[in-house]
């Protein structure tokens, strides 16, 4: 990666990335871009180098963001998340399919590289459940899973058919402390660190013993560098490498916080639509073919994360830890 546009700029991942980026290959190397440019938080995005409002849905924009900065890599991360996905399931077919199929059009025309995130969604209530391989099946329950799935196969085919240099993980459920999540299934175990320090009670809208993979942002961030940058001689999969740091229910996060503010409590009140959507995931991911085909290896664990969380979290709420 030399030149690159982010697509999605100022969501979760994305308003973490484009600092992150910039501070590797240079402040004017990375081109921020979303729809609009009113969203919180936004400004150091912003104003911390360059900027294109790029609607996924409009290609025309795309392409002549990447024609003015000169641009070889595409990191697409405009998308609908799961939970909002299913309330408003057109709306996130356009925007995840057609958003897609246009950041693959214009990969293909001007000859860029392409990152596109899978996640843990693109499985269904058939996969196997611990463990789950690299190569199986996958028959998701939800309309965000289908696109994953559907977006998984579309970017093969471009690098089958066209040569796209396309490459991609499926991510797991994703902790910050810096943005918080858009309407993810796993966005409680985001919430209970804030809810944690600020109230010291937690209602939690996922079922105990509820398992699902996780990862803390940063390593999430490294895996992105990393596997753009990894020798493509070496990648049997390209797109949809399995990756995962910790697998965990929410009344084990609750324990690991507990650690840290004894006096913190938590309680349930389920959301179904969230719940199903859970159990149709897996428990834990087999992350072998990411090890071996990139050298994958997360650096976070539930407990340095929990550390590093409540940490940085104190920090950002202006919370005294006496």
């Amino acid at each position: 990666m030399k030149r690159i546009l982010i697509t999605g700029a100022l969501g979760q991942i994305g308003s973490e990335l484009v600092l992150k980026l910039r501070e590797i290959y240079g402040e004017n190397n990375v081109v921020a871009s979303s729809k609009s440019m009113e969203k919180e938080g936004s400004e150091e995005i912003i104003k911390s180098g360059p900027f294109e409002i790029v609607d996924v849905l409009n290609p025309q924009q795309m392409a002549d963001a990447v024609e003015k900065h000169d641009i070889d890599t595409i990191i697409h991360l405009a998308s609908i998340l799961s939970a909002v996905g299913e309330a408003k399931p057109h709306l996130l077919w356009n925007v995840n399919m057609n958003g897609l199929y246009n950041a693959l059009e214009v990969a293909r025309e001007k000859n860029c590289g392409i990152f596109v995130p899978s996640s843990i969604a693109a499985f269904g209530p058939n996969t196997p459940k611990d463990l789950t391989p690299q190569d199986t099946i996958q028959r998701p329950t939800t309309i965000y899973g289908v696109s994953k799935v559907a977006g998984e196969l579309l970017c093969d085919y471009y690098f089958e058919r066209f040569g796209v240099d396309a490459r991609g993980v499926r991510f797991p459920g994703l902790i910050s402390y810096k943005a918080l999540p858009g309407g993810g299934t796993t966005d409680y175990a985001v919430h209970i660190y804030y809810d944690a320090l600020k109230t010291k009670e937690f209602i939690c809208n996922i079922k105990e013993g509820t398992k699902m993979d996780m990862m803390y942002m940063p390593d999430a961030l490294d895996s992105i560098v990393q596997l753009m940058e990894a020798d493509p001689s070496k990648l049997k999969h390209r797109n949809a490498f399995n990756i995962t740091a910790m697998s965990f229910g929410p009344e084990e996060i609750y324990a690991e916080i507990k650690k840290h503010i004894p006096e913190f409590t938590m309680r349930y009140e389920v959301d179904p639509v969230k719940q199903k959507i859970a159990e149709s995931w897996p428990n834990s991911l087999d992350h072998s073919a990411a090890q071996s085909e990139w050298g994958w290896k997360p650096k976070y664990n539930l407990e340095t994360m929990t550390i590093d969380m409540l940490e940085k979290l104190r920090k950002k709420l202006n919370i005294d830890t006496i």
